[in-house]
């Protein structure tokens, strides 16, 4: 019997009435939803296309985006899309960093991380890292101010910043002056009681969904085997970590990971600021952003990046 779970917030519930929602991915459905690109980006800013190796040489597309009339060293905010890891391109969600752009002139840096099946383990996280080092290494040409370099990504993309961000701690660079995970994608192990809640029936992103991508991902790794830079949950350390940011939905398959992180990052020592929007499903406020929760969570974390920068 499925638990009972928290409502969705009303407005939420009737825009999504609208939508396709589904209670399991497949590989049929996969390449399906594949065939639908990321729509057009539309954004006055400055735009360079570059490709930077990954650690087996197989080149990774970055897209640079820049504010038209720059000057001076500007922040940036390196940006992970969504997608389950298995779906997405480096405009998914672009809108949410590209407002950054808009309000505190930063440069937004966004990468085509290689996908599941086709790339498993830590392929992803990886190819994530090495785009990143080449920013943090081409700074100046960018027009970017070094100490303020801030990882940010939504779903997968916030599980895969969260990944970053450890791996970067763990090898000494390269400087991350925060991360944003936003409903990030964090525990393989999908046993929390909010991914039990959202079980058994459509939506946005199911317990079943979720357990397609992880096997996706995780190809042939037994779990004992699983590296925290894949399931950043599994860190047994979050000490020394940047100041960070997490929200997420009351409604959502993540709520109980996500919250969960934030705790033991304050268990650590550590500072993050943690929103659980009531009603919120996954990715609400990418798939809504006209509704009212959708427009208070992107100003509490735009006012919260504010504070961070000028900090």
């Amino acid at each position: 019997m499925t638990p009972v779970r928290p409502a969705l917030d009303p407005e939420l519930r009737d825009l999504l009435a609208d939508m396709p929602l589904m209670s399991e991915l497949t590989p049929e459905l996969l390449a399906q939803v594949r065939q639908f690109p990321s729509p057009p980006v539309d954004s006055p800013a400055h735009r360079r296309d570059v490709t930077v190796p990954a650690t087996d040489g197989t080149p990774i597309p970055l897209s640079v985006f820049s504010p038209a009339n720059a000057t001076g060293a500007a922040p940036c905010v390196y940006w992970m899309h969504g997608g389950g890891m298995v779906m997405g391109d480096r405009f998914s969600q672009i809108d949410i960093p590209l407002e950054w752009l808009d309000r505190f002139g930063a440069v937004v840096v966004t990468v085509d991380y290689r996908l599941a099946p086709e790339a498993t383990g830590t392929t992803l996280v990886d190819d994530c890292y090495q785009g990143l080092l080449w920013v943090a290494e081409h700074a100046t040409e960018l027009g970017i101010d070094p100490a303020r370099i801030v990882v940010a990504g939504m779903s997968a993309g916030g599980g895969l910043a969260a990944g970053v961000t450890l791996l970067a701690r763990d090898r000494g660079a390269p400087s991350i002056a925060a991360q944003m995970l936003l409903c990030p994608m964090l525990d393989h192990r999908n046993t929390s009681t909010s991914s039990r809640q959202y079980a058994g029936e459509p939506g946005v992103w199911t317990r079943e969904t979720n357990a397609f991508a992880w096997r996706s991902v995780l190809g042939d790794l037994a779990d004992a085997d699983v590296p925290p830079y894949v399931s950043p949950a599994l860190a047994d350390d979050l000490s020394g970590l940047p100041t960070t940011y997490v929200d997420t939905g009351s409604a959502e398959v993540f709520r109980d990971e996500d919250t969960d992180y934030a705790t033991r990052i304050w268990a650590a020592g550590g500072q993050a600021e943690l929103h659980v929007w009531a009603g919120g499903c996954h990715g609400f406020d990418a798939l809504c952003p006209k509704a009212q929760i959708s427009a208070t969570a992107r100003r509490t974390r735009t006012d919260w990046l504010a504070r961070t920068l000028s900090a």
